[in-house]
């Protein structure tokens, strides 16, 4: 995949975009030259400026290869409505040029009608690479990976693997020429060296007496969140992609990875938000797809909110005889969910990154429940507080739902105040532990962790925590209330 351009590219595209138009009425012929010092990614910023009837013109007016070149710049949604605006004649060469893993990405995005046409109509070499591509799934590392890449038997010389990378270089472009891949007579991948390291090897040697025999990498199957996490963690500008025996796919490209780690994020933080994530970008999402994606989660929540009425209509009569114990409710319940929210962002994040795994559930309970009692018992020292303190501003003599609470009825209050404090320590621990252990069952049955949102951990935590108070509350104050 390539990067998109900053938004503050569009100003000059805007600008250069009337003299392109006018160069395809007057002198079509012109357009490579006068664009020639543009960079793709600059000219795809023309391109989207230009009315869509004339982009098939202004990419006819440009070399095959440079044309190839600003398509995998465009905007996914305009490149698939340009190709299928296009005859098969015109589309083929050019998706033809394009690197593999875009030609793989562009095929899946236009209509299987126009992408079977297009496979039928490129060289056959060309069409079995990018069916291979498109046999994995495009968040995978076999859906990101191009299969560009320079490889040489493990056995050659470094003169004879010189004069190879040579000859690859000057045959057409690879994405990853910085970087060389020793395989054995099986194809399987079992060196790596850089172009430098290359270059700087003594006359004489063999690949693998200069490769790097300790190689990093993934299969074709694996996420693009391992994808990530691989080149993170061990500073790669590209990923080699094996299959099952080990044998060289491809590799996944620094680029691809970033804007697969951006996806990803992107996805994580809309799960986080209590909605499916969007295929889209937002502002080119529908206004009905859009809906649909948020009335989902919505009406989940909106039900299991349901369940707090509930929970509240079950202690109806306690409430009425103390209806004190409404006014700290939202003090309970938000306190119990911003808790829950806080352990499953912690928790998602951590299994994004490798740094737990779901053997370490147990170890992560523990740490949580420990948290959950201290961050607990803090809130609950404050809230125990600001009863006492609200109940000393108040005259000495105050009327609370037929509670008399003042010095001659003795400190009634602080039974409030316990009931308060406790109970926070209850629901602070509770919300913690649902909401470290949510990612890991989500995990354990082969869902995304980020759906364990923060919304649906604060929705669980509001039920239970309003039962975890009105039960503390009815055995704290039980000869007070009944």
């Amino acid at each position: 995949m390539t990067p998109k351009q900053k938004p503050d590219h569009k100003d000059l595209a805007a600008l250069l975009a009337p003299d392109i138009l006018e160069l395809l009425d007057s002198a079509p012929e012109s357009i490579p030259a006068e664009t020639a010092e543009l960079h793709p990614a600059d000219l795809a910023d023309v391109a989207e400026q230009l009315p869509r009837k004339a982009l098939p013109a202004f990419l006819a007016a440009l070399p095959s290869d440079r044309a190839a070149d600003v398509l995998e710049y465009l905007d996914d949604d305009l490149r698939a409505e340009v190709l299928e605006g296009m005859t098969t004649e015109q589309a083929a060469p050019l998706v033809a040029e394009m690197n593999p893993d875009e030609r793989a990405d562009v095929l899946d995005d236009v209509d299987e009608e126009t992408a079977e046409d297009i496979l039928d109509a490129i060289p056959e070499e060309t069409r079995l690479e990018t069916e291979r591509l498109l046999e994995y799934p495009a968040d995978s590392a076999g859906g990101l990976m191009t299969t560009e890449v320079v490889s040489v038997l493990e056995t050659e010389t470094v003169e004879a693997a010189l004069s190879q990378v040579r000859t690859i270089a000057r045959g057409g472009k690879r994405e990853a020429m910085n970087t060389i891949y020793a395989v054995n007579a099986a194809g399987s991948l079992t060196g790596v060296l850089s172009l430098r390291e290359l270059l700087a090897a003594p006359e004489g040697a063999h690949i693998h007496d200069v490769a790097w025999t300790d190689v990093q990498r993934v299969i074709g199957s694996a996420d693009r969140e391992e994808v990530a996490r691989v080149t993170s963690e061990y500073d790669l500008v590209a990923v080699p992609v094996v299959d099952e025996r080990g044998r060289l796919l491809g590799a996944v490209t620094v680029d691809d990875v970033i804007d697969a780690i951006e996806e990803e994020q992107t996805e994580d933080v809309q799960k986080l938000g209590g909605m499916e994530a969007l295929d889209d970008p937002y502002m080119q999402t529908g206004f009905f797809a859009l809906l649909k994606k948020r009335a989902g989660w919505l009406a989940v929540l909106f039900i299991g909110e349901m369940f707090t009425a509930s929970a509240m209509g079950y202690f109806e009569t306690e409430l009425k005889r103390a209806t004190v114990l409404m006014l700290f409710v939202p003090l309970i319940i938000s306190s119990g969910g911003n808790s829950g929210s806080q352990a499953t962002s912690l928790i998602i994040r951590s299994l994004a990154l490798g740094e737990a795994k779901l053997s370490d559930w147990w170890r992560v309970a523990i740490r949580e429940l420990s948290s959950g009692l201290s961050l607990g018992a803090i809130l609950g020292g404050l809230g125990a507080l600001r009863v006492i303190a609200w109940q000393m501003l108040k005259d000495e003599n105050i009327h609370f739902a037929g509670l008399m609470i003042g010095k001659e009825y003795g400190p009634n209050y602080m039974l409030i105040a316990i009931t308060v404090g406790l109970t926070l320590v209850g629901v602070v621990t509770f919300g913690t532990l649902v909401g470290s252990m949510l990612p890991f069952i989500l995990r354990r049955i082969g869902f995304d962790p980020a759906s364990a949102s923060a919304p649906f951990v604060a929705t669980l935590v509001d039920v239970t925590g309003l039962v975890i108070y009105f039960t503390v509350a009815l055995l704290v104050l039980r000869g007070t209330l009944l």
